[in-house]
């Protein structure tokens, strides 16, 4: 996805992508934020993560690591914080020729819920984005993946994995560590 500079709005590090959700939807954004996690950030992994707004609703998403356009891209860009973001204001004729790729479409709602678990958020962004752009919710990935996030010992073992991983990635780079 190659996407023009646009006019910066905010660029900072941050622990939550909740947060850049929320600054999108209160500014009604018609844009791009980009979002670099802390696994490219520290552990060399590839890829930045991008979410396209009209309006302040998310429309499409990108990884550039992975090549994932679409849902699965939102699930790559779901790695733990903290954040590199860049978030960036476009003209809506721009945004709209990005918009019509349906490879890179995605439910409104799907950031919100899978990337912060907001409830207020997501029924926020469902009642302001169009009924047209819900119809991309039949995605049965989508299924697959709220079952996912249901399994609680899924997520735990994950969480546990990536816990130990970093902690010997660590170890390894001789980096002081909190044991608490």
């Amino acid at each position: 996805m190659n996407l023009p500079q646009g006019e910066l709005l905010r660029r900072r590090v941050l622990e939550d992508v909740g947060t850049v959700l929320r600054t999108a939807f209160e500014r009604e954004l018609t844009g791009y934020a980009r979002l670099e996690s802390q696994d490219t950030l520290l552990l060399d992994a590839d890829g930045v993560g991008v979410l396209t707004f009209e309006d302040g609703i998310p429309v499409a998403a990108y990884h550039t690591g992975s090549d994932a356009a679409g849902t699965e891209a939102v699930t790559d860009i779901g790695s733990t914080g903290p954040y590199r973001l860049e978030l960036y204001e476009l003209d809506e004729e721009i945004t709209e020729q990005i918009h019509d790729d349906e490879s890179l479409q995605i439910p409104p709602a799907l950031p919100a819920r899978q990337l912060s678990g907001e409830t207020e958020l997501v029924d926020q962004i469902r009642e302001r984005a169009p009924e047209t752009w819900q119809e991309t919710t039949s995605d049965t990935s989508l299924d697959a993946v709220e079952q996912f996030l249901d399994d609680e010992q899924k997520v735990e073992a994950i969480r546990d994995h990536a816990r130990s991983e970093a902690q010997s990635r660590a170890d390894e780079w001789q980096f002081p560590t909190d044991q608490t």
